[in-house]
């Protein structure tokens, strides 16, 4: 089997194709997460922090020498993840309600009781039944 044909058989199959739109989504939305932190959630904690703005915060162990162009600064810069973290736990959140909403309609589709079968003729339907058949063999 060649290499092009069985990578057409990857691809279509149905799981890649969900795998790559949920990647694709998963990739905007992450965009939409670091926007609401950066922009709408960090700004009023650092308002109430004294105007203090967390994506700049940082450990600076060696200075700028403006001096030399060699010595740049070296820092750890500990706002930004302090970002990063709290944009892991909204993904997180969004994550865990949508397995749960998932769950719980899978649940319901399990609770379904399965169509009961149709109730066995009377002999009524029976006779009738009967009837049909012979009049439908003398014609």
């Amino acid at each position: 089997m060649s290499v092009v044909k069985e990578f057409r058989e990857f691809i279509a199959r149905g799981n890649v194709i969900d795998l790559a739109v949920g990647v694709i989504i998963g990739a905007a939305f992450n965009s939409i997460v670091k926007s609401l932190v950066d922009q709408v959630i960090m700004p009023p904690i650092g308002l109430l922090t004294g105007g203090l703005d967390f994506a700049k915060l940082e450990w600076v162990l060696r200075p700028d020498n403006p001096a030399t162009e060699k010595i740049e600064k070296v820092s750890i810069q500990y706002g930004a993840f302090i970002n990063t973290v709290i944009q892991f736990f909204i993904v997180a959140v969004v994550v865990f309600l949508l397995v749960k909403l998932v769950n719980e309609i899978r649940r319901k589709d399990a609770e379904e009781p399965a169509p009961a079968a149709p109730p066995a003729p009377t002999p009524e339907e029976k006779l009738l039944t009967e009837i049909r058949d012979l009049l439908a063999n003398k014609s």
